[in-house]
């Protein structure tokens, strides 16, 4: 049984086209055309065998397309329909579907999580009473960098590796003092929205997220990503070039971390929402909360480095927030099975991008980064 939409797969003549592109702009357009030809010429760089971007203006899809194979040695085309796997891109959504459900009254940014999973436990079982959502989807319950992580990818769920593994961990701080990147602690929201609601995390996404904003590609289990036939197959760097591989059931056990798979199109209508143009489905001030900066990263290593200083890098709630001169990016990264995806946002200048592909390159870095320089000094702000 397939617990999010299905992937379509009936191709249109839209499919290769720029959805809700705004009336003609030279400026604009002189910018994209210059843009793409940066882009097309930093794929070939990066040997990356597919890629998808959307670039999203006001409540406006400006550019969307989709550029080489969904798997080495065919002819078949990336369009914007084609589904990629999000990696941590994920966590965003769990963020952003926690913030609606305390909308709803289901829970609350402050609600510890024993209120509603009380089988969470630390090897301090004092701080695993205080430990609150907002620590988890912060990153700061305490728990010592990427904890457990190597049991998700040894297949264990969440609830197995909370009741038998939580407690023998050595806490690094106290919770809400230290930033420690998690999947496994992460994805225990997931246990706290299933026992708060009685419905599965899937369903809550699907329901509340991926339906409502026209996330018509979108899903989070491997079942729909199995049985989708416009999608990418994950590659990885081998001597002779990129290697196609299977898509394997790797962090569908951790879907708030890592399970999210969904295609540009998908993508560009979330971005429309994170700019909150989709006020029927999450508030701004749900949003203010989300994006407000929690704890410094300076520890560790600068993401988008060369770009970002670490001191001027933070996490919010399921996001980065990295101060760029006299600009505050939104931003995430993500990595899983052979599949990397780069999102950012500029809220002041209502101004977002994202970047899907089939292989770990830095085109994404390269993308997100260039494009805020380049639009800083040839678009003005809207």
């Amino acid at each position: 049984m397939l617990l999010s939409p299905a992937c379509n797969d009936i191709e249109t003549a839209s499919d290769t086209t720029v959805a809700h592109k705004p009336a003609s702009d030279p400026v604009l357009d002189a910018f994209l055309t210059d843009y793409r030809q940066f882009f097309l010429e930093a794929m070939a760089a990066t040997h990356t065998p597919g890629a998808a971007i959307a670039i999203v203006r006001g409540d406006s899809v400006i550019w969307m397309e989709g550029f080489g194979v969904k798997q080495t040695g065919t002819t078949d085309s990336v369009d914007i329909n084609t589904v990629f796997r999000i990696g941590s891109l994920s966590k965003g959504f769990a963020a952003v579907l926690t913030g609606i459900l305390v909308e709803e009254g289901w829970i609350g940014w402050n609600e510890r999580v024993r209120d509603c999973y009380p089988e969470f436990t630390l090897s301090d079982d004092a701080q695993a009473g205080r430990v609150q959502l907002r620590h988890l989807l912060s990153h700061t319950t305490g728990l010592p960098y990427h904890a457990f992580t190597h049991l998700i990818e040894r297949g264990y769920d969440t609830r197995k590796i909370v009741s038998e593994y939580f407690p023998h961990a050595r806490l690094s701080a106290r919770e809400g003092e230290y930033y420690s990147y998690q999947n496994a602690a992460f994805s225990v929201i997931e246990e706290v929205m299933e026992a708060a609601t009685q419905q599965t995390y899937q369903e809550l996404i699907r329901d509340k997220i991926f339906i409502p904003a026209g996330m018509k590609n979108a899903s989070c289990d491997y079942l729909s990503m199995g049985s989708c036939h416009n999608k990418c197959l994950p590659h990885f760097q081998t001597g002779f070039g990129f290697r196609a591989d299977s898509i394997s059931s790797l962090y569908y056990n951790s879907a708030a971390a890592g399970g999210v798979n969904a295609s540009i199109s998908d993508m560009a209508e979330w971005l429309r929402l994170l700019l909150g143009h989709k006020k029927d489905i999450v508030a701004d001030t749900t949003l203010d909360k989300v994006f407000e900066p929690v704890i410094g990263t300076g520890s560790e290593r600068s993401v988008l480095r060369h770009w970002v200083r670490r001191n001027d890098a933070y996490y919010a709630l399921g996001w980065r927030i990295l101060q760029h001169d006299t600009d505050t990016i939104v931003y995430h990264g993500g990595y899983v099975n052979g599949f990397r995806g780069e999102i950012a946002f500029n809220r002041q200048d209502n101004t977002g991008i994202c970047v899907l592909m089939n292989a770990s390159t830095e085109l994404g870095t390269i993308a997100v980064t260039s494009f805020f320089d380049r639009w800083k000094y040839l678009i003005p702000a809207k």
